[in-house]
């Protein structure tokens, strides 16, 4: 990959390749993959939100396989704690000492699936925040870095309650994209009875390494952004905050996007230009963002919730709303 150019068209190759993998025992779902995969290329995390047996867990461990990374699954229950995910000390004899040893937790890989993590209580769901943000954790007073690339994929059913405790905002702002899954269409699901039921499960194949993945995370950022593709991301997730003059946001929203919106707007469209060969975003590219970044970032009020709209719904009515800056 020696210019800008070759380098665009081996990620745009590497994109379809990995969705071609993908598609070997994952029917459907293009959009969700599309947006999974680019979140991974733009250094985000990413929760996926469905009812279950949407394959959500097969299609992370899936894309550990295609992308030859180091993948570990926790399945988080209420009894689940701190320690259980970072790690701990324990005490162990060396040299006729006793001595405490680190005894590092699954959070230590590459690629953590995060399985019901809204099944855990708030106490141990806050044990990722600092390892989402700052790549690192802290136990017995000393700080450790985690592997690069770290990404972490939640998943979580939304029709649930009994037993659940939802993530508290400022976990949900660490997650880049969220994606909600739906039902097969009708010929999806026959096709996916027809896999899983006759013959045997599809070999993947790597196809890209986790080097190959930092290569891309730092093309991502190196990617230029015009002016106006910036202006509009920017006026998007304003559009979002109530007291600010915009009359969706107004009537309906309690709390808007904060600028880490903005952020992975911006991120988002840059990785979605590239998985297409292209050297830099458009606005189109942020409008295809813009619901995986702002739909769990805003809280509708009680007048949207009585009259039956949902936070996608008002993203999409604010796309609608804001217009591209002129240049």
């Amino acid at each position: 990959m020696s210019s800008p150019g070759s380098k665009t068209d081996d990620v745009a190759r590497a994109s379809k390749a990995i969705m071609a993998e993908l598609a070997k025992v994952i029917v459907g779902q293009d959009d969700i993959v599309r947006g999974l995969v680019a979140s991974l290329f733009a250094n985000g995390h990413c929760l996926l939100i469905g009812v279950p047996g949407l394959a959500k867990t097969l299609l992370v461990q899936s894309i550990a396989r295609v992308l030859g990374v180091d993948f570990k699954r926790i399945q988080f229950t209420p009894d689940l704690m701190p320690s259980d995910i970072l790690g701990s000390e324990v005490i162990h004899e060396h040299h006729g000492k006793m001595e405490f040893q680190f005894r590092p937790g699954p959070v230590f890989t590459n690629l953590l699936l995060a399985d019901e993590i809204n099944r855990t209580p708030p106490k141990t769901q806050s044990a990722l925040l600092e390892a989402m943000q700052e790549r690192r954790v802290t136990t017995a007073g000393e700080v450790r870095p985690l592997p690069n690339p770290f990404l972490v994929v939640a998943t979580q059913n939304p029709i649930e309650h009994e037993g659940t405790y939802p993530l508290p905002e400022a976990q949900l702002d660490r997650f880049m994209f969220s994606l909600d899954l739906g039902y097969p269409s009708r010929t999806e699901e026959i096709d996916i009875v027809r896999r899983t039921t006759i013959g045997e499960t599809a070999d993947l194949t790597t196809v890209i390494s986790g080097h190959d993945i930092i290569a891309i995370q730092k093309l991502v950022r190196a990617m230029p952004v015009a002016d106006h593709v910036l202006a509009y991301a920017v006026d998007l997730t304003a559009s979002t905050r109530p007291n600010t003059g915009k009359k969706t946001a107004d009537t309906y929203i309690e709390w808007g996007a904060g600028p880490r919106a903005s952020q992975y707007l911006i991120l988002g469209a840059k990785a979605f230009a590239l998985m297409e060969g292209r050297a830099a975003p458009e606005a189109f590219d942020v409008r295809k963002a813009a619901p995986m970044v702002l739909g769990h970032r805003i809280v509708p009020n009680y007048r949207a919730t009585g009259e039956g709209l949902k936070a996608g719904d008002l993203v999409r009515t604010l796309i609608g709303e804001t217009k591209e800056p002129t240049y």
